[in-house]
């Protein structure tokens, strides 16, 4: 496939005001696009809006211009993290067990297709967005898109990769401990972590709930202030917003940056990262920064709290049904870290309140020295497979310097400064108090103007191997009794989506586990919901080798028309079967068991 760039918020919306495009022509552009990279990273969705819905809402944006108005994000794509609702669609935060269907949408959903973005998906995240890394997810692990080898960050992995690979002008993320930023430094992006309460966190699946910040993913700073002024604004509704102030004016030409003493800064043997570092601190230098040395204890002591302090048992609180009812379902390192939250009583939550307050009145001094702080958002980065091998202790190593930062109440910033030999980005975080977000926003819009960045590296495309498109209709759905046939060869989720309105589906009868027929019977059939996985060849013909009869692997037609391959029964299978057409799927039909 040709690499795709990055497409612009302001590119796309001054085309369509100048009418050189349309809101349909660019959702068509994007799903060609969303397409062709599914080669590369199919893991990058969990739920894929079908052609025909993209569409409806292209249309929709197409109408509103003709009729002279001018929403500010008028067709511009967009994807969304999967923990955050969409009216109509599951959310799974990264766990198949936990999904529910939204009835409503997310009030920063609502506002961004109000303000005329168009929605393209849903997208993979470290399961309950516990981790720092990408890779904690039933759906796949999502690498860094200019070298595969290497993580993407996480826990807002799919969103930042759907960014940086050019699939969608911007994504939501979520950030209670970073997830929002170390995505953006890894991948060259920017990340914007707004002060908790300035945007609605209502429809949103707690991580942390009192942490909690629903972030963006841009490529600039620019593009990053109009998603915030779009957002912005107080949610009765939502017990954790807040009344945003009169924003503070922009710093002028000549401020105070605030850097951590070179004693303080811990860069894991990660020499390069070291290096790009100073070059952002001189690039601060020339837009008038004076840097101060600050003593940033306070905020490694913070940001050591979150994971050894009671803020553990708050992630327990986010799943504790199914840790209870299912703890199978959960990923085994996030397993591992709500199950924590158990042995974390009232007196260990009230020492660690009181210690977090000691730090919180520390961190208040810092502003009086310094407007801004300078810090790396990521001290290094990992291969996938050294992550997978050390996944609590390299993910904290990941958090250093951004975990600290919703505990102590800052706004926060991810630019890009550079790129390692290897390709993978490094960043820096511009860090202010509460409500700086547009003093950090334009701060951070001058450092692109002056300092431009070193050219981004080319998408890693190489070496993908060939897969084969499956679609599952029953016993291999996510979290049913033989989905770990799929599992266990490391298949991937490519969408959930329907079949052509051409099929019928039976309950098999005295079948164990309980198994369905699909069967193609033309006009008068109707859509099935399926799933539809990757498979590389070899797994691909092993599954095949242990389909039992009167099953089979055939063809089926999808409802966008693309033919895939998938169960098919033979005549005998429905001796005895039920029709359960009208349920629509094989999930309904088990809730109604």
């Amino acid at each position: 496939m040709t690499a795709p760039g990055p497409i612009s918020v302001h590119d796309l919306t001054q085309a369509l005001a100048s009418e050189q495009t349309t809101a349909q022509e660019i959702a068509r552009q994007t799903l060609q696009r969303v397409a062709a990279y599914e080669a590369i990273q199919p893991q990058v969705w969990i739920d894929r809006l079908d052609e025909d819905e993209v569409l409806s809402q292209a249309q929709a944006v197409d109408r509103r211009l003709v009729a002279g108005e001018r929403p500010p994000l008028a067709g511009v794509p967009f994807a969304v993290k999967d923990n955050i609702d969409v009216a109509g669609r599951l959310t799974t935060a990264g766990c198949p067990a936990f999904a529910y269907r939204a009835e409503l949408s997310a009030p920063v959903v609502q506002r961004l297709i109000e303000a005329g973005a168009i929605l393209i998906g849903k997208t993979n995240l470290d399961q309950f967005a516990t981790g720092l890394v990408g890779s904690r997810s039933p759906y796949g692990a999502c690498a860094a898109v200019h070298n595969r080898d290497y993580i993407s960050g996480g826990s807002s992995a799919g969103s930042a990769v759907a960014v940086a690979a050019g699939l969608v002008a911007f994504a939501l993320g979520t950030d209670t401990a970073g997830s929002g930023r170390v995505p953006a430094a890894l991948n060259g992006l920017v990340g914007l972590k707004p002060t908790k309460g300035r945007w609605s966190t209502r429809g949103l699946v707690p991580a942390c709930r009192s942490l909690d910040c629903i972030s963006v993913f841009t490529h600039t700073a620019r593009e990053a202030a109009l998603i915030d002024d779009v957002l912005t604004g107080f949610d009765r509704a939502d017990a954790y917003s807040r009344r945003t102030p009169a924003p503070a004016p922009a710093l002028g030409a000549n401020f105070k940056i605030g850097l951590p003493r070179p004693d303080q800064l811990e860069w894991l043997g990660d020499g390069q990262s070291a290096h790009l570092f100073s070059q952002a601190v001189r690039r601060i230098e020339t837009l008038g920064g004076e840097p101060v040395m600050i003593d940033i204890e306070p905020l490694l002591g913070a940001a050591r709290l979150l994971y050894q302090g009671p803020w553990v048992a708050e992630r327990t609180v986010a799943a504790e049904v199914l840790l209870k009812r299912n703890p199978g379902a959960i990923h085994p390192v996030v397993r591992t870290i709500l199950e924590g939250g158990w042995a974390i009583g009232a007196v260990d939550a009230f020492k660690a309140e009181y210690q977090l307050k000691a730090y919180q009145r520390a961190a208040e001094a810092i502003w009086d020295a310094v407007d801004v702080l300078l810090l790396p958002t990521a001290a290094t980065t990992y291969r996938l497979s050294e992550v997978l091998a050390e996944p609590l202790a390299l993910n904290a190593n990941l958090g250093l310097y951004t975990n600290f930062v919703n505990l102590l109440d800052m706004s926060a910033i991810a630019v890009p400064a550079g790129f390692r030999d290897n390709t993978t980005g490094f960043g820096v975080t511009l860090l202010g108090p509460a409500w700086a977000d547009h003093q950090l926003l334009d701060l951070a819009r001058r450092y692109e103007e002056i300092a431009p960045m070193p050219d981004v590296p080319p998408l890693d495309l190489a070496g993908v191997p060939a897969t084969v498109k499956l679609a599952v209709v029953g016993a291999h759905l996510a979290a049913m009794p033989l989905h770990w046939q799929l599992t266990s060869r490391d298949a991937k989720l490519v969408r959930r989506c329907k079949t052509a309105p051409a099929y019928k589906l039976y309950a098999m009868a005295n079948a164990k586990p309980p198994r369905p027929a699909l069967v193609h019977v033309g006009e008068g059939g109707s859509a099935i919901e399926v799933e539809v996985y990757a498979l590389d060849m070899e797994a691909f013909g092993s599954f095949v080798a242990e389909v039992p009869a009167p099953l089979a692997i055939g063809t089926v037609t999808l409802d966008s028309g693309e033919a895939v391959k998938g169960f098919v029964a033979e005549p005998r299978a429905l001796d005895g079967a039920a029709d359960i057409t009208n349920l629509g799927g094989w999930r309904a039909y088990i809730a109604s068991l």
